[in-house]
């Protein structure tokens, strides 16, 4: 699917479902920063702690174009949808929801120690005068398309090494699909992030440092998918400046 502008904020998006979409890159005359807070901040706080750091340095809240979350557990299928409904009425107040679509990328997943109390601010990513930049969505091993997550989970309650490469090797073309719709390659990743609480040694070199999917090195965040059933996730970006506020 071809990306779509949001002129507002200065990056165009891959349209996906209507709590976040499959990734962002910046227009022409912007590059994307990213923040990551020191101390995960709860929901409500977070928000405003975006809307104090882009007021702070001169940009419009538009300018908000991905976040990094996380929650305390893995939601139901119900459970992720009042989760999401309650997220995008911020999004929605802030101008970047509108009519069920939402240009926001994003990521969300659940410490297996230390979680949180509550869905919490981990970072995000704004758009500033500049060039270039973007940043993938995270993706589970959750198949695109109709029907519940039951249904499209590439091998359900498999956990073994065979399982866990499939689950990898969907996620990781997934992502390379996500890249290529905006614009990017691999050798443009300057992060890769990986989510998983199971052993990813047996599928590191063949199904995601062969591929080219790690370039810059890999980060594993010892953390699950947000919805029951998912054991793995990845999100990727190329950004050029970060900050820890």
């Amino acid at each position: 699917m071809p990306t779509q502008p949001f002129a507002d904020g200065g990056y165009r998006f891959l349209p996906g479902v209507f709590q976040y979409s499959g990734g962002v890159a910046a227009e022409p005359g912007y590059m994307i920063e990213r923040v990551r807070f020191a101390k995960l901040l709860p929901l409500a706080k977070g928000f405003a702690a975006v809307e104090a750091h882009l007021a702070r340095i001169g940009r419009p809240i538009t300018a908000f174009c991905a976040c990094e979350l996380r929650s305390p557990a893995q939601f139901s299928e119900a459970g992720f949808v009042a989760f999401n409904r309650r997220y995008v009425e911020r999004l929605e107040r802030w101008g970047h929801y509108r009519d069920g679509v939402n240009p926001v990328a994003r990521s969300n997943v659940c410490p297996e120690f230390a979680p949180p109390a509550e869905p919490s601010f981990y970072a995000f990513s704004y758009t500033v005068p500049g060039q270039g930049g973007f940043v993938a969505a995270g993706s589970g091993e959750a198949q695109e398309g109709a029907g519940s997550y039951v249904e499209r989970i590439v091998r359900l309650g498999d956990q073994t090494p065979t399982g866990m490469r499939d689950k990898a090797r969907y996620v990781v073309g997934e992502m390379a699909r996500r890249l290529t719709a905006l614009g990017f390659g691999w050798a443009d990743v300057t992060a890769t992030q990986v989510y998983t609480v199971y052993d990813l040694h047996p599928i590191l070199a063949d199904e995601i440092v062969r591929p080219g999917a790690a370039p810059a090195g890999l980060t594993w965040h010892y953390a699950r998918p947000p919805v029951e059933g998912l054991d793995f996730e990845m999100d990727v970006r190329g950004i050029a400046r970060e900050l820890v506020i």
